[in-house]
């Protein structure tokens, strides 16, 4: 009897949706993605660059214990102490949602077809920035610092022939990578066009 080989299953790459650098996100779409169009990489700015927020965050948490030491605070009926305390809290919760918002949907989208910048400035207002591979001048990246060297972070700078001449990716992890797959679809677009050329 011979041997029957089995291929193993290949596992789905699961990637986690806070996520600040994703390739190729499965089950991600953004509004104004076309039917063929696929989403090469999806970025956010480096989750280390929520640490200045989540540090205010704590202090902002911890700080209605040290409340007994003004005085004035000491004058007021335990009701409003109590709801003082409450709202304190109140704007707390919502100063964390606005700046976990603010990181989670300010995204940099790179797909097979063109670069899109996503500015998410409040729940009621945001800005779209897109340019089409084929417009791509040049690329390249901004990365200084022991912070941003050893959590490998940099700005990613695309320079481009539409009306808007500059795309700047935030922040983002590995600035080196984007930059090479930039590389690598703009040779792709251009191989793309000479070949329908030649036929």
């Amino acid at each position: 009897m011979p041997d029957i080989y089995v291929a193993p299953k290949k596992k789905k790459l699961k990637t986690s949706p806070l996520a600040a650098f994703i390739v190729h996100p499965p089950d991600i779409r953004f509004e104004t993605q076309e039917r063929e169009e696929k989403i090469v990489l999806l970025l956010r700015r480096h989750w280390i660059t929520n640490l200045p927020w989540i540090l205010f965050t704590i202090f902002l948490i911890i700080a209605p214990l040290f409340l007994r030491l003004f005085p004035f605070f000491g004058f007021l009926p335990f009701r409003y102490q109590i709801m003082a305390v409450f709202l304190w809290y109140l704007f707390t919760l919502a100063f964390v949602f606005e700046s976990f918002l603010s990181w989670y949907f300010n995204v940099n989208v790179v797909t097979d077809e063109r670069i899109v910048d996503i500015n998410f400035y409040s729940l009621i207002y945001k800005e779209v920035a897109h340019c089409k591979i084929d417009q791509i001048q040049d690329v390249s990246f901004k990365m200084g610092g022991i912070v941003k060297t050893v959590f490998d972070y940099g700005n990613v700078l695309v320079q481009t022939a539409a009306e808007t001449v500059l795309f700047e990716f935030e922040s983002v992890p590995h600035p080196a990578l984007v930059v090479q797959k930039l590389n690598d679809l703009i040779l792709e677009e251009e191989r793309e066009k000479l070949e329908g050329r030649v036929r």
